[in-house]
């Protein structure tokens, strides 16, 4: 885990560039976070391994491995999920998953519980991805 190099001056305003190692995000054009403004915008996480695999057909798998790959990025801009002020999670079947992300919220988030925004969608970036996770959280 590691904190970027690059960081851009914009002003008065530092924008800096989190990344892990490996970095999948890299080939598209995605930065995993970006740490500015006091805050940290992870970008969506799925259930993927460190060879960025799916981990596995079962939502609850994925979604642990989505809620690892969040953790992994904010510990590499240096905060946790207890620092976690807003969350997103994207599904593909809410009438099958909804249970299931109420479970991963309480096996990972903490009281006082961050604000969420829950969507089903049509698909993810990979066809069997079935959840992803995005972050805001405080920057330390």
């Amino acid at each position: 885990m590691s904190v970027s190099g690059i960081a851009e001056d914009r002003g008065t305003q530092e924008i800096q560039r989190i990344a892990t190692t490996p970095d999948w995000y890299e080939p598209y054009r995605i930065s995993q976070a970006i740490k500015a403004g006091g805050l940290i915008h992870v970008s969506g996480q799925a259930g993927i391994d460190e060879r960025g695999r799916t981990v596995s057909d079962d939502f609850l798998t994925q979604g642990r491995q989505a809620f690892a790959n969040v953790e992994r990025v904010l510990a590499a801009a240096g905060a946790t999920l207890a620092d976690v002020v807003k969350v997103g999670i994207f599904v593909t079947d809410m009438a099958a998953d909804l249970d299931h992300v109420i479970t991963l919220r309480g096996e990972f988030l903490s009281q006082p519980y961050p604000a969420d925004t829950l969507l089903e969608v049509s698909s993810l970036a990979q066809p069997d991805w079935r959840i992803e996770v995005e972050v805001t959280a405080l920057a330390r």
